[in-house]
């Protein structure tokens, strides 16, 4: 398994107890959906290793997992800070204009007034507001994830139907 077909779960904290049960933290938007896992995929040294889990308790964004063949404090030690991740077939299906954000690198972007925009190369995240980098006539235009921009999302077609802000492709016109 490599991580581009993985999604990331959430990481290890610390150890919990002396049996090498770890703490979680789940980075995911319902935590409460991961109660019953069977194994994750863990991050050691940049390659992708598969857990299997004895045991999950999972409250608010935080779980205690005890995984198989980690039984001692020093065990779960050495899996501090590691990242978790479980394959991209795991995330549940979405609908209506909500995506995941790898499932539309290459969609058609297309403007409710001015038609097609470009297409999707990336997604820009982190500084406070989500954007997608749209690629047209060879520049980078950054158009806004918002509930008032983003109007339907065709998975068939790959295209996202948006409501550009006023200007917003006058400012990159030359």
């Amino acid at each position: 398994m490599h991580s581009d077909e993985c999604f990331l779960l959430g990481y290890v904290i610390k150890r919990h107890g002396l049996k090498g049960e770890l703490s979680i933290f789940l980075d995911v938007d319902d935590p409460e959906g991961y109660s019953k896992l069977e194994s994750v995929f863990v991050s050691i040294d940049g390659k992708l290793v598969p857990f299997f889990i004895e045991r999950i308790s999972v409250k608010g964004d935080r779980a205690v997992v005890q995984f198989e063949d980690v039984n001692s404090v020093d065990q779960a030690d050495e899996l501090k800070g590691c990242e978790l991740f479980l394959p991209l077939t795991m995330l549940p299906k979405l609908e209506g204009t909500s995506f995941y954000y790898h499932e539309i690198i290459g969609f058609q972007v297309i403007d409710e007034v001015f038609g097609k925009v470009g297409r999707i190369k990336d997604i820009y995240t982190g500084s406070g507001q989500e954007l997608l980098a749209v690629m047209r006539n060879d520049k980078e235009i950054l158009v806004p994830v918002a509930d008032d921009t983003i109007k339907s999302v065709d998975r068939e077609k790959a295209e996202i139907l948006v409501n550009l802000p006023a200007g917003l492709l006058d400012i990159y016109e030359d």
